[in-house]
């Protein structure tokens, strides 16, 4: 017998909503939460749809945070069985989304009706805050939601973010925190010529090399207790016309830090242009900032989440902020507590993206033993 929340992730699952597309995944959510007492708020940003959706008008508030946007499939022939068609096997729903994170959207909908069925005196407040914006540009999506949020003076208390944190079963890992995120993006100026003649050219390739050589082997920090240390990744580089007979008059480099608390994204900055100086180029450099470090070490949510974890999964999980960014980088900023926790993360963004059914429900019972804790 096909159980609620696994239908309504296939539900989910079969509306093809590429990022930043919908698709109808918000409207499908909020009939869902309308009639369980909650106000629903559609927040349309550009080409970004987002909702907040509450029940309850007092503190505190426990918000349960997703996004509904999915990437795209990739080559449709390497898939199995259809990537918007959900597909039961051996255990498994495999469609694209199924782990990041209809899934979770599907959990977090099912223990919350189960919840305020049970409590319908509970404490404080619980909200929705979806967009469809996560995998994308996050610019018209979470942040523009919490910019309204702000200017109103509607506070989140502790907030639940569904991404797929666990690693090998569900619940043996928690995000509690997430490091910071700084793009840069260089262009090293040279003079076009033949190869054949060098002393009439300079080959920015040449001219960069050391330069980045050395901020790749650069210690930027040591960590800490709840953050590795911070990394330095060239991720794209350009140089040339094509041709083998000709020098590049120009060389374009994106890299990327993942940052702890030990550094700021402005000391960053002037370390690299500072190596970038020492090297004498002839340069332009830019930047893009997705977002601060945040951490969550202690506190209520930490607490009751870990509780629920080893009442519904039966073990201890781990607290970690490895991985990449999320929007709660966006919430934490407001003195929300925020936590990860969905499904494992081994197939998320892959050919044949799945999740296992079981931990599904166990997932909407995580979530629901969550809300037992803090609001009851």
């Amino acid at each position: 017998m096909e159980t609620e929340v696994l239908r309504l992730t296939k539900a989910l699952i079969e509306k093809a909503s590429i990022t930043p597309e919908d698709m109808g995944c918000q409207t499908l959510m909020a009939e869902y939460l309308r009639p369980l007492g909650f106000h629903i708020e559609m927040m349309a940003f550009e080409d970004t749809l987002n909702m907040w959706a509450r029940k309850g008008k007092e503190g505190p508030l426990l918000c349960f945070a997703g996004h509904t946007d999915v990437v795209p499939p990739g080559p449709l022939d390497k898939w199995h069985s259809p990537p918007f068609k959900a597909t039961e096997k051996g255990g498994y729903l495999f469609g694209r989304g199924a782990a990041d994170m209809k899934g979770s959207l599907a959990a977090m909908l099912v223990a919350v009706k189960a919840f305020v069925e049970k409590h319908t005196n509970h404490q404080g407040s619980i909200a929705f805050l979806i967009t469809s914006d996560e995998e994308g540009p996050f610019i018209n999506g979470t942040t523009r939601v919490i910019d309204t949020l702000e200017a109103r003076n509607e506070k989140i208390t502790w907030c639940v973010v569904g991404e797929p944190s666990s690693t090998e079963q569900l619940g043996d890992v928690v995000k509690n925190g997430r490091r910071g995120s700084l793009t840069g993006h260089l262009y090293v100026k040279g003079i076009q010529g033949h190869v054949a003649y060098p002393h009439l050219a300079k080959n920015p390739i040449h001219l960069a090399a050391p330069a980045l050589a050395e901020l790749a082997a650069t210690e930027w920090d040591r960590g800490n207790a709840s953050f590795p240390p911070t990394s330095f990744q060239v991720s794209n580089i350009n140089g040339g016309t094509g041709a083998g007979n000709v020098i590049p008059g120009e060389l374009a480099v994106q890299f990327n830090f993942r940052f702890s608390t030990e550094v700021t994204d402005q000391g960053l900055i002037e370390r690299v242009t500072a190596t970038l100086d020492r090297h004498g180029l002839d340069y332009d450099l830019s930047w893009t900032f997705n977002g601060q470090p945040f951490l969550t070490d202690s506190g209520e949510l930490v607490a009751a989440t870990t509780a629920a974890i080893k009442e519904v999964c039966g073990y201890d999980t781990q607290l970690s902020t490895a991985g990449g960014t999320s929007d709660g980088r966006f919430i934490a900023p407001t003195g929300a507590q925020v936590v990860e926790l969905g499904p494992v993360n081994a197939s998320i963004h892959k050919i044949n993206e799945h999740v296992r059914i079981a931990d599904l429900e166990k997932l909407a019972a995580t979530y629901e033993a969550i809300m037992e804790k803090l609001l009851c």
